[in-house]
């Protein structure tokens, strides 16, 4: 096939606009199912008071899904290339439906918390297969194009759904998990819109060399990192909604709660955006700046607990949180080389989303160290503590890169 018909399939279909359009819609489906039910989060803390660990089980309803993800993405990869992507996709979609809508007819904190797994499976196939379809689909800078309006989508699509939780969530913590219906609506068109890629396709669409093996000497000070960076970015996602209570607004005020959270995210999507104006700068400057953001809108948070603060706070610490990833991304780039890179990018997908995933359960511990110490309720003080934590991770990163962690590179590799 030759270079300029790259994007066509060896029938002459090529993807477009309505592709492109349905992938972008799919990739935000796992985004949704992280911050959709953030608004409502406190009423369900005070509807299962009474069960034996609800300061972690509540927030555990959102943390799940991303230990899923961390767990099965690879798996998903290799599951889609035996059975099919398009197929595996629409099907996850349909499931998704399903298992993510449970809880709106349920009042089991426990079959909730089993739905919610199965909510993380379907969105580990949809992450992936979203993803793996760009990249058969679309090549070159048309990839590069769909792949950073994937993010941007994302990004805007969070602000969206915490907007909507927010608003649903004043009929009761049970309305906004029908939401996750609207699933369908994507999968539908998806039948009759996406196709198969053939063999041809996939070899366009993957990296030759892929025998070489991952450098794990030198990404794996990066990965430690990247398990951090994903607890740090999750911290103001899962526990705006708690600290704004704890403000005093009350629970039911949904709306209020989820403005908040809505505007937190759109700051992580305009850190997101101004990352690609200088992104130049590389990670050893970006990484460092993006973790000193967080650390700064958490110990704002700390010093100044009212709902001023938390939501000045919130701002800063999520402008920071929309630079991470990108950065980190930078810095796994400086150390392998393209034909790893697929495999790699996997890894940093499962560090970022197990970090997610324990953010509920070190919170909880450290919320209960500091209330057990000073005698008070201390979400902030412990937001303020993972702040400090960024900070100092941020100056190890910014010595590591400039003196330790560059050096290791080898010259062949691309950057």
């Amino acid at each position: 096939m030759s270079s300029t018909s790259l994007s066509r399939t060896a029938v002459g279909r090529r993807a477009g606009f309505a592709q492109g359009l349905l992938l972008l819609l799919g990739s935000c489906m796992p985004v949704m199912g992280s911050v959709l039910i953030t608004p409502v989060l406190p009423q369900l803390s005070e509807h299962f008071a009474a069960a034996p660990g609800v300061e972690i089980l509540v927030p555990m309803i959102v943390a799940l899904p991303a230990l899923m993800i961390a767990v099965f993405a690879p798996v998903a990869g290799q599951i889609a290339d035996r059975v099919g992507r398009k197929r595996l996709l629409v099907a996850a979609l349909f499931v998704y439906a399903v298992v993510g809508t449970v809880p709106a007819w349920l009042d089991d904190l426990g079959g909730i918390l089993a739905s919610r797994a199965l909510v993380g499976l379907t969105e580990a196939a949809i992450m992936t297969v979203c993803t793996t379809l760009i990249i058969d689909y679309f090549q070159g800078e048309r990839r590069a194009k769909v792949i950073g309006l994937q993010t941007v989508a994302t990004t805007i699509g969070a602000t969206l759904f915490i907007a909507i939780g927010g608003a649903l969530g004043a009929g009761g913590w049970h309305a906004p998990f029908w939401v996750y219906s609207a699933s369908i609506l994507i999968a539908v068109p998806m039948l009759f819109v996406l196709w198969e890629p053939t063999a041809e396709e996939r070899m366009l669409g993957e990296n030759a060399g892929t025998r070489v093996r991952i450098p794990w000497r030198r990404i794996a000070t990066a990965l430690v990192v990247t398990v951090f960076a994903g607890f740090s970015f999750y911290v103001v996602i899962l526990e705006v909604s708690y600290l704004v209570v704890a403000a005093g607004v009350p629970a039911e005020r949904t709306g209020v709660i989820g403005g908040v959270s809505a505007v937190a995210s759109l700051a992580t999507a305009i850190g997101g955006l101004l990352f690609t104006r200088i992104s130049k700068l590389g990670p050893g400057r970006l990484l460092p700046l993006a973790l000193f953001a967080q650390a700064v809108g958490m110990v704002v948070i700390w010093a100044v607990p009212s709902l001023a603060g938390v939501i000045a706070g919130a701002i800063i610490a999520s402008f920071g949180s929309g630079m991470v990833l990108p950065s980190l991304f930078l810095w796994f780039i400086a150390h392998i080389t393209p034909e790893v890179r697929g495999r790699v990018t996997g890894l940093v997908m499962t560090a970022f989303y197990l970090g997610q995933f324990v953010t509920p359960i070190l919170i909880g511990v450290l919320t209960g160290v500091v209330a057990g110490a000073t005698g008070v309720a201390a979400l902030s003080v412990a937001v303020g503590l993972v702040g400090v934590a960024a900070a100092i991770v941020g100056v190890a990163v910014a010595i590591g890169l400039r003196h330790g962690v560059r050096s290791t590179v080898a010259p062949s590799v691309a950057v």
